[in-house]
């Protein structure tokens, strides 16, 4: 169970643009420190202290392969944040969705 302090760490993660902008990065798999820092006109360590706080609140995993480090995107802790949240404060909107979802014919996007 997520207590509403470890909660907290994800918002204030998820408040700068620079550290989401890296988990957008990260949306379509793997990627190495090095690669994450050469999209950004910043400092390698500054991308490192962002993933730093990213890898505390739980929004990435890290693996080494080697001397490199590599992170991927933990999908199921963002999206179970970022849900409870929205479920307890609009939750009309999640049955909303749902019902959307359903009503759409096949081959079509929500």
């Amino acid at each position: 169970m997520v207590d509403a302090y470890d909660e907290a760490g994800v918002f204030r993660a998820l408040a700068d643009p620079t550290r989401r902008q890296i988990l957008e990065d990260l949306r379509d798999g793997e990627l190495s420190a090095g690669q994450i820092a050469s999209r950004f006109s910043i400092s390698a360590p500054s991308i490192s202290r962002h993933l730093g706080v990213l890898k505390g609140a739980g929004l990435v995993t890290e693996r080494r392969d080697g001397n490199r480090i590599l992170y991927t995107l933990a999908e199921e802790r963002l999206a179970t944040c970022v849900g409870r949240f929205l479920s307890a404060v609009c939750p009309e909107q999640i049955v909303l969705r749902h019902t959307k979802w359903r009503r759409l014919p096949e081959g079509e996007g929500a």
